[in-house]
């Protein structure tokens, strides 16, 4: 019998290119990210040349991580969530991680307590390293975590 080759992309896709958000109030997200966070807002030529208009617009805001990656928020100021308690709330993403040093953990701990973000669980501690569970404005789970301190 002859086998089918297996059809798949392994070995082709590079990285993560962008992650792309729906937000309901833009104004809090920029804050958020560009803010609490601490990522890069792109302005002027860094912005995408197909994106120049709805961020001259407002309606988009991007933001790029320190690996790279960009986030894309893209304001629906109609959004509204699953359920007004993000924890109870259904979406088809788990949450996404952004890694830090070790050493830097406990201060993004106390950065996300001083602006009275929404932690869902955590600080906790595990064989693969500590981790931190918290909202975004729109109810995004996100993930502050690192690895084990040598």
């Amino acid at each position: 019998m002859l086998s089918t080759p297996t059809v798949s992309l392994a070995g082709c896709l590079r990285e993560v290119h962008h992650l792309a958000l729906n937000v309901k109030d833009m104004q809090a997200s920029r804050h958020f990210y560009g803010t609490v966070l601490g990522l890069h807002e792109l302005t002027g030529a860094e912005v995408p040349e197909t994106l120049k208009n709805e961020v001259a617009a407002g309606k988009v805001a991007n933001f790029k991580t320190p690996d790279g990656t960009i986030i894309d928020l893209f304001w629906e100021p109609e959004l509204t969530p699953p359920d007004p308690d993000p924890k109870k709330g259904f979406t088809r993403m788990n949450h996404f991680a952004f890694d830090i040093a070790p050493e830097l953990f406990d201060r993004a701990v106390e950065v996300l307590h001083h602006y009275n973000v929404l932690i869902d669980h955590g600080p906790v501690t595990r064989p693969t390293g500590s981790g931190i569970y918290f909202y975004d404005p729109d109810g995004f789970l996100l993930e502050i975590r690192c690895n084990p301190a040598p």
